[in-house]
């Protein structure tokens, strides 16, 4: 089973996050409980946003590729398309012209 590069890399922050939550919840802070943990979670977004830049580098290329890819497509899709509409379709072929 191959699992798409953007499950991998949103995977991989959430996972980063948690790991690094619950390592900060280890840690004692001189402050309310309810500040403490706020102060924890806005750690570990930031400190697992960075460490996701460096160790994550190779699934957000992956999905950055993937999308690049599927934009392209859809890209060549919609010129078609449009294309077909405004009747300059070279898929179709054209019905000769009667003159009189």
């Amino acid at each position: 089973m191959r699992i798409p590069p953007a499950t991998k890399f949103t995977l991989g922050r959430i996972g980063l996050f948690a790991i690094l939550f619950v390592i900060l919840l280890a840690v004692p802070m001189p402050m309310s409980r309810d500040a403490g943990l706020l102060v924890r979670l806005m750690i570990a977004a930031v400190v697992s946003a960075i460490a996701s830049w460096f160790l994550l580098a190779r699934w957000r290329n992956e999905m950055a590729s993937t999308l690049e890819t599927s934009m392209s497509k859809r890209r060549v899709e919609k010129e078609k398309l449009r294309a077909a509409l405004a009747g300059d379709d070279e898929t179709s072929d054209p019905k000769p012209s009667r003159r009189r």
